[in-house]
């Protein structure tokens, strides 16, 4: 059910239009274009801890690569070596953008020169964003070539068959390491966006387990209201009509066929409220618009004058019916705690937003007439207007004037 059906229930209020009683005043802060802002805020934040944590790694990457290969240092090794090594070093910061050619340029590094770390810190970039594909599989190979060659080539031929065999099993521990690490990482952040969503389908059940509730409950709700209100309009209607033909009083004539025009009009109202209750949705029934406010003006049992100033039939169905429901709960409060009070309406669209006033005079303190007796609400008239009002990103206000009256005025944004 849409916010305009709602308030038609919840239209009663006990909030003095006279400025009897507390009205809270106060504008309404846009709460969702502030949520919008915030998360906004949030990513881009995230965006910047993540490219600040890329690049620590990146550093402590070179850093320990370079620190491996200063502690291993010959000091009667060839230029070349050192070469080689540096350039392994050098080469591991731009693993990210290039992790296969990375791999390839830190091998030499680790065959003839002490770069060991490079490369294996290279080949678990490759396979982090590779996995088992055809380029990891290649520099696992090279990666275990260059642990299990001794470097130069003559040192490797006068090594014994036993020192082969170490050295490929350890040129399997080096290769493999950064493989295994790389995998494992890769099953974690898998096994969190499975967790993710199954988070996220949770809660999709939960919501539409809320739906399924809140369903029932409102048909129970259009039962009850057909049942129990439809069955006391309908009678307060047939009694009118026949005051209307039984009375000899022309004023009691006219009376009663004021009473049974607006009890056949909460009755069209009513049978709408309840069709909008029966359906998941409350966007199918048609609504009141800016456009039915002279009639509702006219039938409200206020003396009331209403000005409409703009462009208001580009104002969308949200508001239009906003607007609507605002005159309406404002003449319904003048009517009940200002009786016999003049009051005013004033719908201006200009620029990107329209404003409603509906401002009242201050009551007769002596009426001439026997005081009619106090009709009953439940205080959500106003709390029902203030909600609609932050739905719709405008702003509330209502209180009293200063010459005794009240005054509600809403802000509402036409671009929706």
């Amino acid at each position: 059910m849409d916010a305009g059906r709602r308030a038609a229930v919840d239209s009663a209020t006990d909030t003095g239009a006279d400025g009897g009683a507390d009205s809270g005043t106060g504008a309404l802060p846009s709460s969702r274009a502030d949520g919008a802002a915030a998360e906004r805020a949030a990513r881009g934040l995230k965006a910047v801890l993540v490219g600040y944590r890329q690049l620590a790694f990146d550093v402590a990457a070179v850093a320990v690569a370079a620190l491996d290969v200063w502690l291993r240092v010959i000091p009667e090794a060839e230029p070349y070596n050192y070469v080689l090594s540096v350039i392994a070093v050098v080469a591991v910061a731009l693993r990210r953008q290039f992790p296969f050619l990375v791999v390839l340029v830190t091998v030499p590094g680790f065959l003839a020169g002490w770069a060991q770390l490079a490369a294996m810190i290279a080949l678990g970039t490759l396979a982090r964003r590779r996995l088992l594909a055809l380029p990891t599989v290649v520099g696992a190979v090279l990666v275990w070539l260059s642990r299990f060659f001794v470097w130069p080539v003559e040192e490797f031929l006068a090594q014994e068959w036993k020192s082969h065999v170490h050295n490929a099993i350890y040129g399997c521990i080096v290769a493999g390491m950064p493989i295994a690490i790389a995998l494992l990482a890769h099953a974690r952040e898998q096994l969190s966006a499975r967790i993710a969503e199954l988070a996220a389908s949770r809660e999709r059940e939960r919501v539409l387990h809320a739906h399924a509730v809140r369903a029932d409950e409102r048909a129970r709700l259009a039962r009850e209201m057909h049942d129990v209100v439809s069955h006391q309009v309908s009678l307060i209607a047939m009694q009118a009509g026949a005051l209307r033909v039984v009375a000899a009083d022309p004023n009691a004539k006219q009376v009663a066929g004021t009473i049974r025009a607006l009890s056949t009009r909460t009755l069209d109202e009513l049978r709408q409220l309840v069709s909008v209750l029966r359906t998941t949705s409350g966007d199918d029934a048609p609504q009141p618009r800016i456009e039915d406010l002279p009639q509702l003006v006219a039938t409200s049992a206020v003396p009331a004058s209403l000005t409409v100033r703009g462009p208001v039939g580009r104002a969308p169905a949200p508001v239009s019916g906003a607007v609507y429901r605002t005159v309406q709960e404002a003449l319904t409060n003048v009517r009940k705690h200002a009786h016999g009070a003049a009051a005013a309406v004033l719908v201006d669209a200009e620029g990107d937003r329209v404003r409603v006033e509906v401002r009242n005079e201050r009551p007769d303190p002596c009426p001439s007439q026997r005081p009619e007796p106090a009709l009953p609400g439940g205080g959500h008239g106003l709390v029902g207007l203030r909600e609609r009002a932050v739905l719709l990103d405008g702003e509330f206000h209502a209180g009293p004037t200063d010459d005794g009256g009240f005054l509600v005025r809403v802000a509402l944004p036409l671009a929706r």
